[in-house]
């Protein structure tokens, strides 16, 4: 659909708002405006799919360099990864949710867990992650 998160179900726009990070209700057709928020958002691989079993080894391998290069630039303070398979396949190494022990390029890390509906994890415990993440908090 040519927006983040427009997934019919999808709950990442509301869960921005309900846990703080976001001041304000966005739906996906405004992710142009996160940037007045002080949020950058990419991906880790930058074509659009259904979920995360869609990509391939290849997908991940030239989506960590490119952002990489993308966080050496750009310099944010906190880098919040949504989904924990996305951050494994970044790292190279299992985590858990919350905050990471490791700095990524002077960041420290979060660890969201994907807003699919085809996700397990129910929506309390995804909206304790997005309130640590706008807490700054680290949760395990």
């Amino acid at each position: 659909m040519g927006h983040y998160y427009a997934g019919r179900g999808n709950q990442f726009w509301p869960l921005l708002y309900e846990s703080g990070v976001l001041p304000e209700p966005l739906e996906y057709r405004d992710d142009k405006r996160m940037i007045e928020f002080g949020i950058g958002m990419t991906d880790l691989v930058k074509r659009p799919t259904k979920g995360v079993e869609d990509l391939t080894r290849q997908d991940f391998a030239e989506g960590r360099v490119v952002l990489s290069q993308k966080l050496e630039e750009c310099a944010p303070r906190v880098v919040a990864f949504h989904g924990k398979t996305t951050y494994e396949q970044f790292a190279q190494r299992r985590c858990h949710l919350g905050l990471q022990k490791e700095l990524l390029y002077g960041a420290r890390v979060y660890v969201l867990p994907s807003t699919s509906g085809k996700n397990a994890i129910g929506r309390a415990e995804k909206l304790r992650q997005f309130r640590g993440l706008a807490m700054g908090e680290g949760t395990r």
